[in-house]
């Protein structure tokens, strides 16, 4: 009890102070309280409240602002280890005792460093709602620094292996799902969860359904709409899906189903990494490529922070040697 009066003392001095004075603090502390017994009285309410108790409450909070059940179950995951390995209570955790964690971690998995630091994040944010609610002075991960990570440039598919997936599509649906994945660059959730009722032929457009329950409009090419409309017309059932399966009762398409079908189409071809991912990542690179501004290709793809769409693109090298004879040499 002693130690964490101590520890709350010193980091409520923190902004305050430098580093010889919350040195010379902790030593002053340390000797005038060596002899004294502190009672749990109203400082110890938080800790009244369990760990697992606080991070139900921080998932709560985070479903009521828009997190899919799938982040939800990421976040929990996350947290549920790191109870796991540290076993104080959450309002006594220090930066030191995060900073071990999360090198432990490292040196004890194969993750990446990537991973280590969206685990980073995700207890950034947990903790800084730990502080908003006032269970604790101040969130213990402010000082821990993104962890640098290796750029990896992501492929997109070339205007030939565009038009060779298009070539060996075996059926109408199975091409008006390809067409549409390319045209808008939505994600295959949002693909997913489209009906018929909601594709406007007349203006080549949609609304989708993004993460956090955010829509957004999303619009195709002629292309797509003629490969679209052709698919829907050919339809018997009464499903009111926009994509459902080739056989008997013709029920909705889920993620992993237009995963494997795009994977076949692709190993059918000898295509590496063909995956529905892929033409979103692709759709995003044109776009910048051929002038786009960015701002809008953030409104196309439904990203809430820009830093994500430009991980998305990728700046064709080609354009930059021609940019750089046209306003430099």
């Amino acid at each position: 009890m002693k130690n964490s009066v101590i520890l709350k003392i010193e980091q409520a001095m923190l902004p305050t102070l430098n580093n010889a004075q919350m040195k010379q603090l902790h030593e002053v502390l340390t000797h005038v309280l060596w002899d004294i017994d502190i009672a749990a009285g109203a400082g110890a309410a938080a800790q009244q409240v369990s760990n697992n108790e606080l991070m139900e409450s921080f998932l709560a909070a985070k479903r009521v602002e828009g997190c899919s059940e799938k982040t939800l179950k990421y976040y929990r995951a996350t947290i549920n280890h790191l109870l796991l390995k540290i076993t104080l209570h959450l309002t006594e955790v220090t930066t030191d005792d995060l900073r071990q964690y999360l090198a432990d971690y490292q040196q004890g998995s194969t993750c990446t460093k990537g991973n280590i630091d969206n685990i980073r994040r995700i207890l950034s944010s947990f903790f800084a709602w730990l502080e908003d609610e006032n269970y604790i002075l101040k969130s213990p991960v402010r000082r821990i620094h993104k962890i640098k990570t290796s750029k990896t440039v992501k492929e997109t598919y070339s205007d030939e292996a565009l038009e060779m997936i298009r070539d060996n599509c075996t059926n109408i649906r199975d091409l008006a799902m390809v067409d549409l994945l390319a045209s808008t660059g939505m994600r295959v959730g949002e693909l997913v969860h489209l009906n018929i009722a909601d594709i406007d032929f007349e203006n080549r457009e949609c609304i989708v359904f993004g993460k956090g329950n955010k829509e957004r409009p999303v619009y195709f090419d002629a292309r797509t709409k003629i490969h679209l409309r052709n698919y829907v017309n050919s339809r018997r059932d009464d499903n009111p899906a926009l994509f459902v399966s080739l056989l008997k009762p013709h029920n909705r398409l889920e993620i992993s189903g237009v995963e494997i079908r795009i994977r076949k189409i692709g190993r059918s071809l000898g295509l590496e990494k063909v995956h529905p991912h892929k033409f979103r990542r692709t759709l995003a690179t044109r776009a910048i490529d051929k002038g786009m501004p960015i701002e809008q290709v953030q409104q196309l793809l439904g990203h809430a922070q820009i830093d994500t769409t430009m991980q998305y693109a990728m700046v064709s090298q080609n354009n930059v040697k021609l940019s750089h004879r046209k306003y430099i040499g």
